[in-house]
């Protein structure tokens, strides 16, 4: 069976497609058989990132390890069973297939509540929300008080991925591992930084996620969208000296694998 990792929150602009092809991609380059699902099916921000690295490697000589990412299926209402949600099909059905050559599926959800991303939770083996270093993102967890020091409860995010585990329970399968990864946080030293790093760990012991770093704000995940490429392919198009900037966020993505802890997976770049 593959591992199903899942990239989602309900709220746009948390890094989420960076996030699943910078994971993809690393997982592929350490030999393991990577498949793709984007189920935004208006921004497409990953299937759009996966076609434009599809366009670079056209290019002669070029040959990099990557997932093989799929868009859903369509689906024919006359082949649903009684009952069956049409959304809840296409992605039985992409998962299947993808599962047959698979170690890993990787899917990337849209930031706002679908009845296809609330299907998909249900199927993480791996939860990874990304979150932004702001009080805004931090009320898709949990809501606070006035001073941002006190969580008075869970919000309707946590409560959805709370009723996915449950239906994992009834179905026997394994527990899912939720990650947090704090994305595109500032460089400089803030007091809000430090709030926030304080409030999500308390929050991780009460409601059961793991933290993980993610990514800082930087220049460069802008520019290597337009050619689908991620931190790990720019030695091999003829980058030959990275800037500091570059050296640091890769070390950041080598720090967000290992907290990961997917199964069976060496990290060695």
């Amino acid at each position: 069976m593959a591992h199903i990792i899942v990239v989602g929150n309900e709220k746009g602009g948390a890094g989420k497609s960076t996030v699943s092809m910078h994971v993809a991609t690393a997982l592929a380059r350490l030999g393991h058989k990577v498949s793709g699902l984007d189920l935004d099916l208006r921004q497409r921000s990953l299937a759009r990132y996966a076609e434009n690295r599809r366009s670079f490697l056209e290019s002669p000589g070029l040959d990099l390890p990557s997932a093989h990412c799929i868009d859903l299926p369509e689906a024919d209402k006359d082949s649903l069973k009684p009952g069956e949600n049409i959304y809840d099909h296409r992605l039985s059905t992409a998962v299947t297939t993808l599962e047959k050559d698979s170690d890993f599926i990787l899917i990337d959800c849209p930031g706002s509540h679908t009845r296809l991303s609330q299907v998909a939770h249900s199927l993480a083996d791996t939860l990874i929300t990304p979150l932004n270093d702001s009080y805004v993102d931090f009320d898709l967890l949990a809501r606070t008080d006035g001073s941002g020091e006190k969580i008075l409860g869970p919000s309707l995010y946590s409560e959805m991925v709370w009723n996915a585990r449950q239906l994992r329970a009834q179905a026997r399968l394994k527990p899912m591992d939720w990650i947090v990864v704090r994305n595109r946080i500032g460089t400089q030293r803030m007091v809000n930084k430090e709030k926030m790093q304080r409030i999500v760990r308390i929050l991780a012991e009460r409601i059961g996620f793991r933290v993980a770093p993610g990514f800082s704000e930087r220049v460069v995940f802008r520019e290597l969208f337009p050619r689908g490429l991620t931190l790990l392919d720019l030695k091999d198009i003829g980058v030959k000296q990275l800037n500091i900037s570059n050296v640091a966020a890769r070390q950041e993505l080598r720090d967000m694998m290992k907290t990961l802890k997917l199964p069976g997976v060496e990290i060695d770049f």
